[in-house]
């Protein structure tokens, strides 16, 4: 029995099939081939095409079984992992009515700081475990006041991972994970929150049918099938956000358990028993994959709008250099850069830096002694020192991981990256050949009940190797030396 799953994010589609029994991908695909744009019509602006990304995710699954390593007719079921915190609004018919507002769009952070205020702080954190920031209700108060007219034409209000899933199947169904990223979620009492909807005046009959993670959210419609060759009424059996789906597909589900990624944006993701808060809304929480009233496990999340979204904007400045050849440059300069420093906060209001819009910024450039080699690497680092200073928080919220799990893609596949990584946090990490796509396949077993439990899906993943920090202390010098560059910054 195969399985196949979905991973949308912001850069491309990929979509892997996997063999259940064994629990080894048998072929994985990205589409498409350059890496997706963000349409930002003004600063501070995200979007993304809804139909496009239906259009992406139908041409990786023909690409993929153009690998002809697996007959299409033996998938199934289909998982869903999807980029976290987008909006999408669809009419009666079940149609897009604007583009996606994504999760790193920054128009709607005075919503979210009027709806903050109007709550308060105390009951905002206890019962949402968030302030509203510029979280999925928050772009929504955004489209209500702005386009009026389009508000008023709204059906529903989607996640993306919904929106993929209504695609295959024609049903229309969230998740109370899907919920609370998008701040609708009302943890204490275990509703949707009357406070954000009633300060926002929204109606909640936009909300869909709400669903388990792991369950049978419908059945592929047969046009869809034929189209893609796969069997009519396979069901789509597990939707979760990129990073929940990140932790499940590196077995991250117990409390005390973290993840990590550093794909267009960065994450650090610790699974946390019990509601949890910073008290800043630095770092987020939000319900895990195997949440449930009984068992209230947490995914706490720290988020870095800028890290692979920087790699490739320094890849399209420089022209002619890969990733391997960027990756290759920046291993020959050694550490510290020479003294060069960059701050990677340019996509976006950053939530560790309390909702701030600071934008990137190189500082002591030498146009004497720094070449392009330099710039990478002081990237790479500076991805690395944010990943630090948001574990800082991590830790004020008594979140102290031993060892970090990540898969061996994206950033971690720079040794400059890894290196930087273990040794500006001092902590271990264990690199495995997974990935999102991946993670959704294996998710989709476990709802479709061919595995008990993810432990049990997960029992032949092991790690392929630990880096463990070396020159923590020379780092720790070139961390301070970026702390005081975003001190000032920041001023």
């Amino acid at each position: 029995m195969l399985l196949l799953g979905l991973d949308l994010g912001t850069s491309s589609i990929k979509a892997s099939v996997v063999d259940a029994a064994t629990s080894i991908c048998i072929a994985s695909v990205q589409y498409p081939d350059q890496e997706s744009g963000i349409i930002s019509l003004q600063p501070g602006w995200a979007e993304q095409s809804p139909e496009q990304w239906w259009q992406d995710i139908q041409c990786a699954i023909l690409k993929l079984n153009a690998t002809q390593k697996f007959n299409p007719k033996d998938i199934a079921a289909i998982g869903i992992a999807y980029q976290m915190h987008g909006l999408v609004c669809i009419n009666k018919e079940n149609q897009a009515l604007r583009n996606s507002i994504i999760w790193c769009d920054s128009r709607a952070v005075e919503y979210g700081e009027k709806a903050l205020t109007a709550i308060g702080l105390e009951k905002s954190l206890a019962t949402l475990l968030n302030s509203p920031g510029n979280f999925t209700a928050s772009k929504l108060a955004w489209v209500k006041e702005n386009e009026p007219e389009l508000f008023n034409k709204i059906h529903k209000v989607l996640l993306p991972g919904d929106f993929v899933s209504l695609q295959l199947t024609g049903e229309i169904n969230t998740t109370i994970p899907a919920l609370s990223e998008g701040i609708f979620w009302d943890f204490k009492n275990e509703s949707l929150s009357e406070d954000v909807f009633n300060f926002f005046g929204f109606d909640k009959s936009i909300i869909p049918n709400i669903l388990p993670v792991f369950t049978n959210y419908g059945n592929l419609l047969p046009e869809v099938a034929e189209k893609l060759s796969l069997t009519s009424g396979i069901p789509i059996t597990y939707k979760a956000g990129d990073q929940p789906n990140n932790a499940l597909s590196l077995n991250v589900m117990e409390p005390g358990e973290v993840a990590a990624t550093a794909g267009t944006s960065g994450v650090i993701y610790a699974v946390g028993e019990g509601l949890t808060s910073d008290k800043l809304s630095r770092i987020n929480s939000f319900a895990h994959v195997n949440y449930t009233a009984d068992q209230k496990n947490i995914g706490v999340l720290l988020c870095i709008n800028g890290t692979g979204i920087l790699n490739r904007w320094l890849k399209n400045l420089a022209g002619n250099d890969s990733y391997e050849q960027m990756n290759q440059l920046a291993a020959s300069i050694s550490a510290g850069s020479a003294g060069a420093r960059v701050l990677p906060f340019g996509n976006g209001a950053e939530r560790m830096l309390q909702n701030k819009q600071v934008n990137a910024h190189i500082h002591h450039l030498n146009f004497n002694i720094h070449s392009k080699g330099h710039l990478y690497r002081a990237a790479q680092e500076g991805i690395a020192f944010a990943f630090r200073y948001g574990l800082d928080i991590m830790r004020e919220n008594n979140l102290h991981p031993t060892i970090i799990k990540a898969g061996n893609a994206n950033l971690f596949l720079s040794n400059v990256f890894i290196e930087a990584f273990v040794n500006a946090t001092n902590t271990p990490v264990e690199l495995y050949n997974n990935d999102g796509s991946v993670g959704a396949a294996m998710g989709a077993g476990i709802g479709l009940g061919y595995y008990k439990s993810a432990k049990e899906a997960f029992q032949q993943t092991n790690p392929i190797k630990t880096i463990y920090p070396e020159y923590s202390q020379e780092y720790e010098a070139c961390y301070e030396s970026w702390r005081d560059c975003l001190v000032q910054t920041m001023k």
